[in-house]
């Protein structure tokens, strides 16, 4: 395998003296939100599930806790649920008469994409009378995909789900670290501990009769898959860098740590997409006032994961069950 040299990418991230910008994840647009309420008239156990996780509690407990307002204050916010920083990653709106309100926590539409374009697809099983328990494989993947191009993260591909984990999750935002002393991200982040504890909600497979474990061939995927997204967040947030400060250093440490970890995973799997994305991450420089050039490398690799987890056949990465984490490390 060709060398990459990923291991010297932090000593690339070269400082200017530029000023700070404030880097905003996608929002997750509250005119086309619905609510998780009516998505639990089809997925109740889903809900419930989702109701006893820290993403639903946040909008009862974030604005009570002392370090959130710590850092509000610093930001110059006098309301966590008001200010635009906090509400783009902790809370679900929803446009109301014209006025975005606050509905939730981090909710269904926070990771599968606000509703409103694809919900009428989602719930078409091939005709008004047709049940899905009737519904033919080819009339459920033309569902999908078409759901998929109005704006669903279906986790059939578990890289747009890890995605949407990642915007969140990565903090692409220079001026809260730097300023407000936010985290530099969850840097502990990994797809499969952190889907498959509490998070866990697959009752779809098995009739709403049983939280379904992921296979051990899913969460193969899963595992690359969700470290391809991060190598793909990570050297978004490099290229939202601007200046000498904790952000810089901590979002390019994460990003070549990151590679290092696929690269190990590439020399057990051979794989020409995650090859595709580590040759391309290989020609970043990680400075700042890069955005163009860092932005276009993570399109390439956001390509990469896209594919692998479409493509990919599980079962020929058993050589990877060494690596991922078991369930005693499921959070």
């Amino acid at each position: 395998m060709r060398d990459l040299r990923i291991g010297t990418a932090v000593a690339l991230f070269v400082f200017s003296s530029l000023s700070s910008v404030i880097a905003q994840p996608p929002q997750c647009d509250p005119a086309k939100v619905i609510g998780p309420m009516r998505c639990a008239s089809c997925h109740e156990n889903e809900v419930r599930v989702w109701l006893q996780t820290p993403h639903a509690k946040t909008l009862e407990e974030l604005h009570r806790r002392p370090e959130a307002n710590a850092i509000a204050a610093k930001m110059g916010i006098r309301s966590i649920k008001r200010g635009d920083v906090c509400l783009d990653c902790h809370y679900t709106s929803q446009s109301v008469s014209d006025k975005n309100q606050i509905i939730a926590g981090v909710s269904c539409e926070s990771c599968h994409g606000a509703a409103l374009d694809w919900v009428t697809w989602h719930n078409d099983y091939g005709g008004p009378t047709v049940l899905k328990s009737q519904e033919s494989a080819a009339h459920k993947e033309q569902r999908r995909e078409i759901s998929i191009a109005h704006g669903m993260r279906n986790p059939t591909n578990v890289y747009l789900v890890a995605r949407s984990c990642l915007q969140c999750h990565s903090v692409p935002n220079e001026k809260l670290i730097n300023v407000g002393g936010h985290g530099a991200g969850s840097l502990e982040f990994e797809m499969v501990s952190w889907s498959q504890g509490i998070n866990r909600h697959n009752f779809l497979r098995t009739e709403n009769k049983s939280n379904a474990e992921n296979s051990a061939e899913e969460l193969r995927i899963m595992f690359v898959a969700g470290l391809m997204a991060d190598l793909e967040f990570s050297t978004r947030a490099v290229a939202k860098a601007t200046e000498r400060g904790v952000y810089g250093f901590a979002v390019a440490q994460r990003a070549a740590n990151v590679a290092v970890r696929l690269q190990a995973i590439q020399e057990q799997i051979n794989d020409p997409n995650l090859q595709q994305a580590l040759v391309a991450f290989s020609r970043a420089v990680l400075k700042t006032n890069n955005e163009t050039e860092l932005n276009a490398i993570a399109d390439e690799i956001q390509q990469a994961g896209t594919t692998f987890a479409k493509a990919t056949d599980g079962s020929k990465l058993a050589a990877l069950d060494a690596m991922i984490p078991n369930k005693s490390q499921y959070k």
